[in-house]
């Protein structure tokens, strides 16, 4: 499926340098690269093909601890009045408190990446999964030291159980938003504005200027981030942006044909877990559809076809992580094609989300470790 809206793309407000002042101050702090793949952009009929790797993001192998532990010194700055940074001797400023119990749902990487956070922060975590997910990525959440339960249902029911937990020191710390007044959700989305500074810089380096962004999108928090640089602060305002979703799990797509949010009402179960999520959030819709020029959706076939492409390149990438690769797959077989998108297909980014978080499945699918 796809989805082009013919409308020029509309400049937003630059996204702060906050967050990346902040992230510096993380121990292991450093950019993440941003990998050309020649052999993946001639299978794909591209000039070039650069991917930013979110593989290994401060030790964890996925760009989700951006945003959580963004978010997390936000709550906490707001809660106890303290700024904590990766400063060792700034946790002194936390020793009078009561910890906090963050809470979250995910398919994995939020939810280990709140985990952390909480870990660093002197906090306590608690991730409700949907029902089927991995055992690796439960056990890599455990070994956080959060707890675990895993919900009879899908994403959809693992949010609503997050969202119901109750105490005087419980917090959800969700990268979804339910109604458009939710702060959390706007500083995880914030927090990704890291890896854009990060993009930017990188990509002025390059002998050609990128034409067009595919983002893999679950709730659409990344893709917002994406829209906002993009559209706000990045020197190529008139690049093209699309948004890549596994064929059962369009909510985007869906919810911008409607120009509506709209619920898929079901459990999708795409092997690209990450993006199984049912409806947008609401806080970055209106964003995404204003600042999007297309969306697309690919099949797990797609994603196993981009991430064999991708280890040829010598780049790992586990289900999800491979989603904006299969976009591009998924872009270049359309016939006919609209005149920008035949004129954009050519140095395209993308972004590798998430490193093999389940070496079984990643064997399984390229055939090595």
């Amino acid at each position: 499926m796809h989805l082009f809206l013919e409308k020029p793309p509309r400049p937003g407000p630059a996204p702060t340098q906050e967050p990346l002042a902040f992230h510096r101050t993380l121990l292991g702090y450093q950019p993440t690269p941003l990998r050309h793949a020649p052999l993946t952009a001639h299978a794909l009929g591209l000039q070039d093909l650069w991917l930013k790797d979110e593989g290994d993001r401060l030790g964890l192998p996925a760009f989700k601890i951006l945003g959580a532990s963004w978010a997390v010194h936000r709550l906490l700055q707001q809660r106890f009045g303290v700024s904590v940074t990766g400063d060792p001797a700034s946790l002194a400023q936390l020793e009078n408190t009561r910890p906090l119990t963050l809470v979250t749902a995910s398919y994995g990487n939020h939810g280990r990446a709140v985990a952390r956070a909480a870990r660093w922060f002197g906090q306590r975590a608690h991730v409700y999964l949907p029902f089927g997910t991995r055992a690796a990525r439960i056990a890599a959440i455990e070994s956080e030291g959060a707890s675990v339960t895993v919900v009879d249902g899908g994403y959809d029911d693992a949010v609503k159980a997050a969202s119901a937990a109750t105490g005087k020191d419980v917090v959800v710390v969700s990268d979804i938003a339910q109604r458009p007044d939710e702060e959390i959700p706007r500083w995880v989305t914030e927090g990704y504005s890291t890896c854009l500074w990060e993009l930017q810089s990188q990509l002025s380096v390059l002998p050609r200027p990128p034409t067009l962004v595919t983002v893999p999108v679950g709730v659409g928090a990344l893709a917002a981030a994406v829209v906002r640089h993009f559209r706000g602060a990045s020197p190529w305002p008139q690049m093209r942006l699309v948004s890549v979703e596994p064929d059962d799990a369009a909510s985007l797509l869906e919810s911008a044909s409607a120009g509506q949010l709209t619920s898929l009402g079901t459990g999708p179960r795409s092997i690209m877990g990450g993006l199984n999520c049912e409806t947008p959030s609401s806080v970055v819709f209106d964003e995404l559809l204003a600042g999007l020029d297309g969306f697309v959706t690919v099949s797990d076939d797609d994603a196993r076809t981009a991430m064999r492409l991708l280890h040829r390149d010598g780049i790992r990438a586990g289900e999800s992580g491979a989603a904006g690769v299969a976009g591009i797959l998924a872009l270049s077989r359309l016939h006919p094609a609209p005149t920008w998108l035949r004129e954009t297909l050519r140095t395209v980014v993308s972004f590798v989300t998430e490193g093999p978080t389940d070496p079984e499945s990643y064997r399984a699918i390229v055939g090595t470790p």
